[in-house]
């Protein structure tokens, strides 16, 4: 194919014309401009559409493995400069494996470090993003200095220092997020590459049944450069794909293994270390790995210079399948998240959680971490629940999963016979966002928001007269979701509920039963009963509104399918 790019036109501040330099493994689609004093590094990927304009602020540097996505602009101004990581002075510096993703903009004077995601139309103008910060979208950031590592949440609006400064800091899943999208860009380029030349397709073609597998969502293809590396191996192409990418970008590979007993508690040994030149020698150490640890879980790791992981992905469970990597393959079921790790989490994510939670709390926990908030837990007697009294645990300072599923063990272990709740807090505003028993004296340790009445995003409720108990308890809904009701009507809230199959529960995807027009918890009571009657063997949750604030306070799961 043949590439668009022109020199600089001649102009009343330059007349170098100056070309751009493009490097020999880059893929620049033929729909797309590059005019000036552009220098692209290796292995970048820039799609259709993109427009990289140095006619009037000059020059421009973009790193190698960064992808520039479909209706990219790159220009700046003729006046202003940044200070690039060689010292010198460009109008628009982009890192090495950055992604810029759809209809962004970046204007110069502009810097973009190394491995920064900028977001669907967001914007970066006048500014400088720190190396590792994560800018989501429809985002503007202008006129400021993003510190490294900062995680820029969708539509805001950053064009003060101080706001800068008060950003969160990336977490884990997000980075992984950002490493995913680099390996799709990486493969895309690889296959464009292999599209413009004939003999490459003509091979694919020729052996069609061997190189091209059909997996639901997509085709898979061997990369071309090394195929004779994998031809008899025994992992899936996404495995290989994962392996080929830590290799490229200079990471060192590491495998684990572990029980089925000692899955739950995270307790993970290390296989035999790689020390692969190629990524023949990595599959077959891979390969004796996976053979040696057959009945066991099995996963695949890169390590960088800071000696820390990425890219951690299981790719053996205890049946002895070969699991294709969650990164290289568009996850098909997220638990109500927009994407997710595959590292700890995901060994808390499945099953029946750690033996103390259950699964949904474990979900909870992750959705708090990945969210940005920090975590607390409550506890109180039976003799103060009525009343409120609740008395806090020992706080958790702790990020990752394990640690805070740790704790939150310790805090059950430590008050057994009484209440405990599961508290999300939101640093910034300094509120509550989740307030859910996962503990109650019988010593019984509760699903989140189940049936018995543990509640979301609602303080517990004072005792309802023992008459109105009386009269509304029933045998579909218990006495706590009862109270529940009653304090919802005193407080003068609006109460509705929602209802969602099987399959659609881990989508989040919740449709409303319609809102309940009741004066009385017997009013109340007999129209969610009239609810789980008619959506029984799904799911049905209890909401609580603020009619004034037009937001939530209540969100408890009252049946389970």
């Amino acid at each position: 194919m043949a590439v668009r790019s022109t020199a600089a036109p001649p102009t009343p501040w330059s007349r170098s014309l100056a070309e751009p330099k493009i490097h020999e493994t880059a893929f620049i689609h033929p729909f797309s401009n590059v005019i000036g004093d552009v220098e692209i590094g290796a292995n970048v990927i820039v799609a259709p559409g993109t427009s990289i304009r140095a006619d009037e602020g000059t020059p421009f540097h973009i790193g190698e493995s960064t992808n520039l996505q479909d209706g990219v602009v790159v220009h700046g101004l003729e006046q202003g400069r940044v200070i690039g990581d060689d010292q010198n002075e460009y109008s628009v510096w982009i890192g090495s494996n950055a992604s810029i993703t759809h209809m962004a903009l970046i204007h110069g004077p502009a810097y973009v470090g190394d491995n920064c995601f900028i977001g669907f139309r967001s914007t970066v103008f006048n500014a400088r993003v720190g190396a590792g910060c994560i800018v989501m979208m429809h985002a503007l950031i202008q006129d400021v200095e993003i510190p490294p590592g900062k995680y820029v949440p969708s539509g805001a609006i950053i064009t003060t220092q101080q706001q800068a400064d008060r950003l969160p800091d990336v977490q884990a899943q997000d980075k992984q997020f950002a490493h995913h999208v680099i390996g799709i860009n990486q493969a895309l380029r690889s296959g464009y590459l292999c599209a413009a030349d004939s003999n490459c397709i003509k091979t694919i073609r020729d052996e069609l049944t061997k190189s091209y597998t059909s997996n639901g969502n997509k085709f898979e293809f061997e990369e071309l450069e090394r195929s004779n590396d994998v031809a008899s191996s025994s992992l899936g192409t996404e495995t290989v794909e994962q392996l080929r990418y830590l290799l490229d970008q200079g990471y060192k590979i590491g495998t684990e293994h572990v029980d089925q007993r000692r899955f739950r508690t995270g307790s993970w040994q290390s296989c035999t270390p790689i020390e692969a030149r190629s990524v023949g020698e990595a599959i077959a150490a891979l390969e004796g790995c996976l053979h040696e640890h057959s009945g066991e879980y099995v996963r695949l790791f890169g390590i960088d210079k800071g000696r820390r992981r990425v890219l951690e992905t299981i790719i053996q469970r205890p049946d002895g399948a070969v699991q294709a990597p969650a990164n290289f393959k568009a996850p098909t079921n997220q638990t109500n998240k927009s994407y997710n790790g595959n590292g700890n989490a995901h060994s808390y994510s499945n099953g029946s959680g750690s033996g103390k939670l259950s699964a949904e709390t474990v979900d909870q926990v992750n959705q708090l971490l990945a969210g940005g908030y920090k975590i607390g837990m409550e506890h109180v007697d039976e003799r103060r629940f009525r009343t409120g009294s609740w008395q806090s645990c020992t706080p958790i300072e702790a990020t990752s999963i394990k640690q805070v599923v740790a704790a939150l063990e310790d805090c059950i272990d430590s008050h057994q016979g009484e209440y405990v709740r599961l508290i999300g807090i939101d640093p910034k505003a300094k509120r509550r966002v989740l307030e859910s028993i996962i503990q109650r004296p019988n010593g019984s340790v509760s699903s989140s928001g189940s049936s018995s009445g543990s509640s979301k995003s609602f303080a517990s409720a004072p005792a309802a007269t023992s008459s109105a108990k009386a009269s509304a308890t029933s045998t579909r809904l218990s006495s706590e979701v009862v109270e529940q009701l009653q304090q919802l009507i005193n407080s003068g809230y609006k109460i509705s509920a929602e209802h969602v199959d099987q399959r659609r529960f881990r989508t989040g995807s919740w449709a409303s039963c319609g809102q309940i027009e009741a004066h009385s918890p017997q009013q109340a009571a007999a129209a969610l009963e009239g609810y789980l009657n008619e959506y029984q063997g799904e799911y049905v949750r209890l909401i609580g509104i603020d009619p004034k604030a037009k937001r939530r306070v209540l969100e408890t799961i009252i049946q389970r399918p």
